[in-house]
């Protein structure tokens, strides 16, 4: 059940560094800076796969909607897990 808890806190982790990346981009939308890099790097790998899937609409990247989306399943699924 520990490595269930673990599991959760790093989506958690992820789901906020994602929102972060969003909310970033309005202020840095080349992520030029330093922190704009730590975010893309950290985040583009788990928001690529996602976004060869799902093509964007009318300019809109859905993307990190999508990907924050499938996070917030796994992390219900883990802790359906672990009461179930």
């Amino acid at each position: 059940m520990e490595l269930a808890g673990l599991l959760i806190a790093i989506l958690n982790i992820v789901s906020l560094l994602l929102l972060a990346r969003a909310l970033f981009s309005w202020f840095d939308p080349t992520f030029n800076s330093t922190v704009g890099k730590l975010l893309f790097d950290v985040t583009e790998p788990i928001i690529a796969p996602v976004r060869q899937v799902i093509p964007s609409g009318g300019g809109f990247d859905l993307s990190i909607m999508v990907t924050m989306l499938l996070l917030i399943i796994l992390r219900q699924l883990v802790a359906s897990a672990l009461t179930g």
